[in-house]
């Protein structure tokens, strides 16, 4: 069964599949642009020390986000 949990609740390793985004305007629009649209897999690949921001693989580029901006994004991780 799938667990919906956010981006920014990933453990270094751990991937889902983008379900949905949480944000409206320039950075939805922004995210939707670096390939964080649904269906996508998303996997967080190299966290701060201080825990933002953190380093995601999608699509194959590797992008940097805020932890406030990666809490807004919904994915479906299998256990």
């Amino acid at each position: 069964m799938e667990q919906v949990r956010t981006l920014g609740a990933l453990a270094v390793g751990e991937g889902g599949v983008v379900r949905g985004l949480g944000l409206d305007g320039a950075m939805r629009r922004r995210l939707l642009e670096l390939g964080l649209v649904p269906g996508t897999r998303a996997e967080c690949v190299l966290r701060a020390p201080a825990g933002s921001p953190a380093a995601y693989l999608v699509r194959g580029a590797v992008i940097a986000l805020r932890q406030c901006d990666a809490a807004c994004v919904e994915v479906g991780v299998c256990p």
